[in-house]
């Protein structure tokens, strides 16, 4: 039987310890860091609750020794609703006990009131079958990205494909396909693809690196004219749009370090010329090439020292 939030606070604590991560406290500064983004490779089971409510008592010593018992395939939350009012709307919870079964982000699972121990068991075991598919979707995904940097791109396109058919909205699988495609000239596909990643997960950087490499993609540029722009830069070494140009060729002829020291030069001599235009194009460089790209790493070192010197 649930009861309705709300009553008096006695003072009391719901019963059972603690079992360092596997179970613990939160609230609402802390949900995201101790569900959301645990239940990514681990399944979080939530249990809402109060220390006026009878049947939380019962319920909370009995879920948690369940937990344990299932060895790590789970971990537990536990939400003081009294002092989490906001979260608890949020999840819009009328009734406590409440549990909520988190699994990749998402509530997948739940019920309300003191459920025998046979039948906690098995809404457990049930959830630890998810967390292995959590754990083997992350590890295709790694998979994947390693293929992809090894430059088998077959290989690499297939594995993120199939994890998209299980968890059609995961950010690090649509990344990685989209990736794929733009290295194989499918843009129409590429497009396609990067559609499918959820307007929450819009400025992942995963994904606006493959934005940015894609509009590259789209915008190929003819390399014949970096001769021209070197001899231009030679005979007036300030010629700033020159040297923009410049880089942006350079960029399209996979010559990352040269089109950086390009754009380095106009920020070290003038970095508000043509509204940073110099600066905002590195940034896009950055965001085309990943955050872990070698270039884009010396590229910030030197964007720093320029910028902080």
């Amino acid at each position: 039987m649930s009861m309705i939030i709300g009553g008096q606070n006695d003072g009391s604590k719901a019963a059972g310890a603690t079992a360092g991560d596997l179970i613990k406290d939160s609230n609402t500064q802390n949900f995201m860091q101790d569900v959301i983004e645990p239940s990514r490779t681990t399944p979080v089971i939530v249990d809402f609750w109060a220390p006026w409510c009878g049947p939380c008592k019962q319920l909370g010593p009995a879920l948690e020794k369940v937990v344990k018992q299932a060895n790590g395939k789970v971990r537990m939350v536990k939400i003081n609703v009294d002092e989490n009012q906001q979260l608890a709307a949020q999840m819009r919870i009328q009734s406590i006990p409440a549990v909520y079964a988190f699994v990749n982000g998402q509530p997948v699972d739940g019920f309300m009131g003191a459920l025998p121990e046979s039948q906690l068991k098995q809404f457990v075991d049930k959830l630890g079958g998810q967390g292995s598919m959590a754990e083997e979707i992350e590890a295709a995904v790694a998979e994947g990205r390693a293929a992809l940097e090894a430059q088998d791109i077959e290989t690499a396109a297939q594995i993120f494909a199939q994890v998209l058919q299980v968890d059609r909205e995961h950010v690090g699988a649509i990344a990685g396909l989209a990736r794929c495609q733009i290295a194989m000239g499918d843009l129409e596909n590429a497009q396609a693809t990067l559609a499918l990643v959820p307007p929450a997960k819009a400025n992942d950087p995963d994904v606006l690196s493959v934005k940015a490499s894609l509009e590259l993609a789209l915008n190929p540029v003819d390399v014949s004219e970096i001769g021209t722009l070197k001899a231009q830069i030679e005979k007036n070494p300030d010629d700033f749009q020159a040297r923009l140009d410049l880089s942006i060729l350079l960029n399209g002829a996979n010559e990352r370090a040269e089109a950086t020291d390009q754009l380095i030069y106009i920020i070290r001599k003038m970095r508000s010329w043509n509204e940073e235009a110099a600066r905002k194009q590195l940034v896009k460089f950055f965001e085309a090439w990943g955050p872990k790209d070698e270039f884009t790493l010396a590229g910030r070192r030197k964007l720093s020292s320029v910028l902080f010197s």
